[in-house]
C-alpha cells in the first residue's frame, strides 16, 4: 500500500518541530552528518554560484553557504520555521527563505540552480520516484544533487511511518524514505543522474548510527 501523505497534518507536525528547535539556533555550519565536525563539508557541492536547499530547517547550512558567496534558496514546509528563521538571521546576508511543499515548488518554479541539496531534509521525507526527476529538471547542466540521512534499518526499506513525539497525543505523522545505497543509486540513475556515489559514512563512535550520503550530477 502506498504512503498516504496528509499535507495539513505534516505541516502541523513540522510547525511543532520548528517551535522546539528555533529557540536555540547555533552558528551557521554545513555539516552532512548528525555528528559535529564529522564528515565532509561544503566541498561536496563543488563550487556552485546558486543552490537550493530542500528542507532548510533552522537555516544554518543555507546561511553558511550564503556567507561563502553562494546565492541560496532555502525551502521549508513549515510557515513557523520560515517566519522564525527569517527573523533570527535578520541583519546578516541571508538566503531567500521560501515556505512551500517541495513537489509543488519544484513543479511550479521555472528557476534552476547549480546545486540542490538536502541534509536530513525533504529528500528523506519525499517519495524519491516523484522527487528525483523534478530535481533533475531544476539543475543546471553539470549541477550537483547531494543529500544525507540515516541509513536504513536492515530489512526495513521504502516509506517508514513516523508519528510526532511518540505514541500519545494527536495522530500527526509523516513518512521517511529509507533505501540501501544500491537502491538509491538505481533511483538516481533512472532519474537521469550520473557520477553517482552513495555510501554510508560510519559514526565517529563504534556501534553508533552512521550517515548515508549521496552525491550525483547532471551531464554537462
Amino acid at each position: 500500500m502506498p504512503a498516504r501523505h496528509n499535507l495539513a497534518h505534516e505541516t502541523e507536525l513540522w510547525d511543532a518541530y520548528a517551535e522546539s528547535v528555533t529557540k536555540d539556533i547555533t552558528e551557521p555550519v554545513l555539516n552532512w552528518t548528525q555528528y559535529a565536525g564529522h564528515g565532509p563539508g561544503p566541498e561536496l557541492l563543488g563550487e556552485p554560484k546558486t543552490a537550493l536547499e530542500l528542507g532548510c530547517g533552522t537555516g544554518r547550512a543555507a546561511v553558511h553557504l550564503t556567507a561563502r558567496g553562494v546565492e541560496v534558496t532555502g525551502l521549508d514546509l513549515s510557515p513557523v520555521m520560515v517566519k522564525q528563521i527569517t527573523a533570527h538571521w535578520a541583519g546578516r546576508r541571508v538566503p531567500e527563505f521560501v515556505c512551500a511543499e517541495v513537489l509543488d515548488y519544484l513543479t511550479g518554479t521555472g528557476r534552476t540552480w547549480d546545486a540542490v541539496y538536502s541534509i536530513f531534509g525533504a529528500a528523506w521525507f519525499t517519495d524519491p520516484v516523484k522527487l528525483l526527476p523534478l530535481v533533475a529538471q531544476r539543475l543546471n547542466p553539470g549541477g550537483v544533487f547531494a543529500f544525507s540521512q540515516p541509513p536504513p534499518i536492515p530489512g526495513a526499506y521504502g516509506p517508514q511511518g513516523m508519528y510526532k513525539g511518540g505514541f500519545a497525543g494527536k495522530a500527526l505523522y509523516t513518512y521517511r524514505y529509507s533505501y540501501t545505497p544500491r537502491k538509491w543509486r538505481v533511483l538516481l540513475e533512472r532519474a537521469g543522474f550520473t557520477d553517482i556515489a552513495v555510501d554510508v559514512l560510519q559514526a565517529p563512535k563504534r556501534d553508533h548510527i552512521g550517515t548515508l550520503i549521496a552525491r550525483s550530477a547532471l551531464a554537462p
